[in-house]
Order: structure tokens, then C-alpha cells, then sequence
């Protein structure tokens, strides 16, 4: 497979597979593809325990498999929101934890799980970050970052404090853990999260300018209110 970006700020990614190579999608992204590309929708074969768990990480619950037919092939898939696609390499030992809803396409060989904060009752109540997607097993995955993406690569103990919403991508080996705001005016006036996140090396850390939830948030202000 190979493959080329194209289009930001509302990129597609444009995969074109040899025959019989095939391509996965969790949320139907196709934008556009050569005839002979096949597709199969499927619950994933793994029960429907793994089709909830995928619905949770903001997933379909099925999954759609393009295979090329006869000769190479072409099949894009689209991003959904302002931003960028990043391809990442996947390999045992070299996973790693995305937004939820990030996931947008990869070859058969990569594995989609649910990944939970460890501090399951503060992640309940600080909303986005409680529930990411863990991305692993083998070969290249396709990953959506709302807004501009700031990469950075965090040293052994080395951390930084980032609103949950703001964090699209880490590897593996980095810790997460949620941090609720201190003081009682802190939580009430200084509008920001009621919970941060810590993370902290080793490992690559990758961070978006723009939630869809904080552009709402933003245009909702500007909405025309009640009969116009």
C-alpha cells in the first residue's frame, strides 16, 4: 500500500493498493475509489462486546473492508472535521492511545480497542479523555487531528499539564493521569476544565489547537436565538 495526504485543512488521504491488499474503516470514510474496490461491512468478528466498545470510542459498530480487485486500485478516505490526517506506523511494542473518534482508516493488521483512563471516576466526570481508543498489532494506521497539531517528545519523568479535549495522539509508553483544578473559585470562575491531564515520558506526545466541542461552544454564542 501506499499513500499520499492531501488537502489540508480538510484533508482525505489517498491509498492506492496492489489487488488483493485491502483497506479498514470503522465509520464509513470513504471519499472516493476506483471501481474495483470491493466492500464488506462486518461486526469485526470479535462478539458483540468489541461492536459496544467500538460505539463508546465513538465508532461505528461495524466495520467497512475494501479489497482490491484484479489489479491496483485507488480508495480515499476523508477526515470529518477541520484539521489533519497523520499516518502512523504500528508495530508490537509501538502502539498508541488516540482521541476518541480519531481512528480513520488502516490495513487489516492494525487492532482498534477501547483504552479507559485508569481513574475511572475522575475520567467520568472530566468528560473528554476518559474514553481514548488504543491502537495496535501491525501496519499503517490513519489518525484525525482536529485544529493544527503540536508534536512534542517527552524524556523519561519529563510531563506536561494539558486540557483533556486537547490531546489527540501518544505513544504507549507515556502515562496519563487526571488531575482535578484546585480551589473552589478556581473551579467556578477561571473557565477552563474541571479536570487536566498529566502526561509524562518517555514517549511522543501530539496535541490539537481546536476540539469540535470547543467550536461549538464558540458558535453557539453566535446562533440566531428564538423566531427570527
Amino acid at each position: 500500500m501506499q499513500y499520499k495526504i492531501i488537502g489540508e485543512p480538510m484533508p482525505v488521504v489517498e491509498c492506492t493498493l496492489a489487488a488483493g491488499e485491502c483497506m479498514i474503516t470503522e465509520r464509513g470514510s470513504m471519499t472516493w475509489m476506483t471501481p474495483n474496490m470491493q466492500m464488506e461491512t462486518t461486526g469485526g468478528g470479535k462478539g458483540i462486546g468489541k461492536m459496544l466498545g467500538r460505539a463508546m470510542m465513538g465508532e461505528s459498530m461495524f466495520q467497512n473492508i475494501y479489497t482490491c480487485q484484479g489489479g491496483p486500485g485507488m480508495i480515499a478516505f476523508g477526515s470529518s472535521f477541520v484539521g489533519s490526517i497523520r499516518a502512523y506506523p504500528i508495530a508490537p511494542g509501538r502502539g498508541i492511545v488516540v482521541q476518541k473518534g480519531g481512528f480513520l482508516a488502516s490495513e487489516p493488521g492494525v487492532e482498534l480497542a477501547m483504552h479507559v483512563n485508569s481513574r475511572a471516576s475522575v475520567g467520568f466526570l472530566g468528560g473528554e479523555g476518559f474514553i481514548m481508543q488504543r491502537i495496535s498489532g501491525q501496519g499503517i494506521a490513519f489518525v484525525e487531528i482536529d485544529g493544527f497539531c503540536v508534536e512534542y517528545n517527552l524524556a523519561p519523568g519529563q510531563s506536561l499539564i494539558v486540557n483533556p479535549g486537547n490531546m489527540a495522539v501518544m505513544d504507549e509508553t507515556v502515562q496519563m493521569e487526571m488531575q482535578s483544578i484546585r480551589g473552589a473559585k478556581n473551579v467556578l470562575l477561571g473557565g477552563e476544565a474541571w479536570f487536566q491531564t498529566k502526561l509524562t515520558g518517555p514517549g511522543r506526545i501530539v496535541l490539537q489547537t481546536m476540539t469540535i466541542r470547543g467550536l461549538a461552544g464558540a458558535l453557539a454564542g453566535h446562533m440566531p436565538k428564538g423566531n427570527a
